[in-house]
């Protein structure tokens, strides 16, 4: 009996003893997990939580603008891809559908050259159920030319000032896009510039090393809990900032319009094939080329089986799993180009582009229709993108549909904030005046010209108002 007990106490012991080694390696690999996870685990269970909770409340609080321009107001997409692209395979019907849920009147497309040239008889043009689409071709230089006959053929490795001329001959517009790499600014003929795309920043995350790493473990922990705050985790202020000082200087000795590029692909993605030569194969979401492929491996009898119990029957060509960081429709979502147009016609939104009179507005935190900002004095009004002389009741007069930091800009520096609904300032001096807002956000900041705000958010950004010197009273002489 008393062997018997001994026999238990000693197997208690091991037993004891035995779990130590087991538990302080699980307590290690929870250590490890947590060390190698930290920012992303405070992402999913703080930062992520607190901003979807604002992105609501500020859905809650929008109230209606009841200042005018005087124009109506258009939302769409600039810069967009189609499967027309060699790297995107959305369909021009899917691209309608999603600018329907995104509740954009028009899409600026921007199809990379197809066989080396920039064809413009080819896609959708007009207004297809209520949305209209403008035909155009991202190129050489960045240049992206819109308003353009059908029968226009740009060919690649043209010359860029001869195009620009062309362009302009034609009577179309023309933007440079990806303006963090160098552009020919010389060319006399540019109307627009992109200062944000977001496909530049998923592209700034993804190159940098430990910049894709965490980008990586970013998506792997949070996308299905929180995709849309995950996607926002793209956005990068510092890259906005740098781009906005570039256009602040170049709209210092000409006029040229600010607009954001959505760079709608849908390609940031992994797909995974069960194909005929019984491998699987992953391959970016903007590709169906198998030499294209990530990677490829031969099904053995140790995966055949696991690939069954998770994915059903083995068939080829069978897409076993799929997803997208950049859906089509949350890159239309995310950022948005507001133009104050006469009416939904492609002359009128590209006079509309041309002139200036647009706003940029994240609307994915918050819907910024609605958003006013003119200029009243000497018994007149003027909007963004449009100019009117100094006068001694001069005086903007701004309104939003959210509670937000306004920030006043002249010719690149801030000059005013205030915090509200509604801004006023009274204008003493002449120059290029541009309106920002900001609004709450948990885990972000901005900047405004020169100065910048914590757990705050860039929400509106407006084209200029210029505001020209005094007109001198003629001399009685005269």
């Amino acid at each position: 009996m008393e062997e018997t007990k001994k026999r238990k106490g000693c197997l208690r012991i091991a037993a004891r003893w035995g779990c130590l080694p087991v538990l302080l390696l699980l307590v290690l690999l929870g250590a490890a997990f947590i060390g190698a996870f930290a920012p992303q685990l405070y992402n999913r269970y703080s930062v992520y939580p607190r901003q979807k909770a604002q992105w609501a409340k500020h859905a809650e609080s929008l109230q209606p603008v009841s200042l005018k321009t005087g124009w109506t107001e258009y939302r769409g997409v600039m810069h967009s891809h189609s499967e027309l692209s060699h790297d995107s395979e959305v369909t021009f019907p899917e691209i309608l559908a999603t600018m329907h849920k995104a509740k954009c009147q028009f899409i600026f497309m921007t199809d990379h050259y197809v066989e080396g040239k920039a064809d413009y008889s080819l896609g959708w043009r007009g207004v297809h159920n209520g949305v209209l689409f403008v035909q155009g071709f991202e190129m050489d230089e960045g240049f992206m030319p819109w308003g353009l006959p059908e029968d226009t053929v740009f060919s690649k490795g043209d010359d860029p000032a001869e195009v620009a001329k062309r362009i302009r001959e034609l009577g179309g517009v023309l933007a440079l896009g990806h303006n963090e790499a160098p552009r020919p600014w010389e060319i006399p003929e540019i109307d627009a510039m992109e200062i944000y795309n977001i496909h530049s920043d998923m592209i700034d995350n993804l190159v940098i090393k430990n910049s894709r790493i965490d980008t990586v473990k970013d998506a792997l922990l949070n996308f299905r809990a929180y995709p849309e705050q995950t996607f926002r985790g793209f956005f990068d202020p510092w890259l906005l900032m740098v781009i906005t000082q570039k256009w602040d200087e170049q709209s210092k000795h000409r006029k040229i319009t600010a607009i954001p590029a959505n760079d709608c692909h849908q390609n940031v993605g992994l797909k995974i094939y069960y194909t005929s030569r019984d491998t699987v194969m992953l391959i970016d979401t903007g590709h169906t080329d198998p030499s294209k492929k990530i990677t490829e491996f031969k099904v053995n009898f140790l995966t055949r089986p696991l690939l069954r119990l998770f994915f059903g029957k083995l068939e080829p060509d069978k897409l076993l799993y799929r997803t997208d960081l950049d859906p089509y429709e949350c890159s239309s979502r995310f950022v948005n180009t507001h133009l104050l147009a006469k009416e939904l016609t492609e002359p009128a939104l590209l006079d509309a582009l041309r002139a200036g009179r647009a706003f940029i507005a994240f609307n994915m935190l918050g819907d910024a229709e609605g958003f006013a900002y003119v200029a009243e004095g000497g018994g007149k009004q003027v909007t963004m993108g449009e100019s009117i002389a100094l006068s001694p009741d001069l005086k903007f007069r701004a309104e939003a549909p959210l509670d937000c930091k306004f920030t006043l800009v002249r010719n690149g520096r801030s000059v005013a904030t205030q915090d509200g609904r509604t801004f006023e300032f009274d204008v003493r001096r002449p120059g290029k005046y541009r309106l920002e807002a900001a609004i709450p956000m948990p885990g972000e900041m901005t900047f405004a010209g020169d100065k910048y705000a914590l757990n705050h958010a860039p929400w509106v950004m407006t084209n200029y108002i210029e505001v020209l010197p005094q007109a001198e009273e003629p001399s009685p002489e005269e």
